[in-house]
């Protein structure tokens, strides 16, 4: 009797599971991201998506997670049994007239397909969601009161926006949240204006390149403004009026890696998630 409950356990609980994983598509996954920060939130010079490999109907056997897709990356993929890799850079920005190896992305794209693995982006629209990129770096800092720099129209009824601005619990001083940063996100070169101003409060951001919304964070009273990086020219004339800080465009997007692994353990607790091993920064300093 107790060798027929067993057994009755067994077929009732362990057999679904292993159908669970059985059934498990591409799409699911990619349902899942998506709900999340849907592709049309997307920027119009964006390519995200599915860019490689599987089709949506597929069989998913396990999720490699990383901000920029290397050949380095996709023998990881390999290695940890994923045939699915979720990156935040797409891979592939423009179009192709040729395959013939000639780049690292024509490379990346010949060898995925041999090893039959997937490639997936997430990129401006997981910037632009609610919750998305520029909210997870705000998390980190310590940033409340948490809303969009510059609000855009809604998508599917989705909120959503570009940078984002809250105030910190209390105000710093100028260098001691200057080296704070550094430390938090493993920076080790900041480039920052000659900030003579107040103390530090109200902290205007957008990760990657957005150099774009400073003049929108001066409109809103920002005490200082982070991005991942910025152009010569737009430091000046504002020594008065903010901080303006780089942090790297990689430094500042790291966190996406965490951001990704924790939409798709919630809806997927029992899938194969593996952070990337690897820093693909390709940015050096001496």
């Amino acid at each position: 009797m107790y060798f027929g409950v067993k057994c009755f356990l067994f077929v009732r609980f362990c057999v679904p599971l292993y159908r669970f994983f059985e059934d498990m598509k591409a799409r699911q996954l990619l349902d899942a991201l998506e709900q999340y920060a849907p592709l049309p939130l997307q920027d119009g010079f964006d390519n995200a998506g599915l860019q490689v490999g599987l089709t949506v109907e597929q069989e998913v056997t396990g999720a490699l997670l990383c901000l920029d897709v290397t050949e380095e990356v996709i023998d990881e993929a390999e290695r940890m049994g994923c045939n699915l890799i979720v990156s935040h850079h797409p891979l592939l920005f423009h179009g192709l007239k040729s395959i013939t190896g000639k780049n690292y992305v024509e490379r990346c794209v010949v060898k995925a397909i041999r090893k039959g693995i997937g490639i997936y982006a997430a990129h401006t629209n997981m910037d632009n969601a609610f919750g998305g990129v520029n909210y997870r770096i705000a998390e980190k800092i310590g940033l409340t009161g948490l809303s969009f720099l510059e609000a855009k129209a809604e998508v599917a009824s989705v909120i959503a926006g570009a940078g984002v601005i809250g105030e910190l619990p209390a105000e710093e001083d100028g260098c001691d949240f200057l080296e704070r940063l550094k430390v938090l996100f493993g920076i080790k070169c900041m480039r920052h204006n000659g900030f003579k101003g107040r103390k530090i409060r109200r902290v205007a951001l957008c990760g990657g390149a957005g150099g774009f919304l400073l003049p929108t964070a001066i409109a809103q009273g920002a005490d200082a403004f982070l991005t991942g990086e910025m152009r010569y020219h737009d430091y000046f004339g504002h020594d008065r009026e903010l901080l303006i800080a780089e942090m790297g465009h990689y430094e500042s997007e790291q966190y996406t890696i965490e951001l990704f692994a924790e939409i798709l353990a919630k809806r997927f607790p029992e899938l194969k998630i593996v952070e990337t091993s690897y820093n693909t920064n390709p940015i050096n300093y001496l």
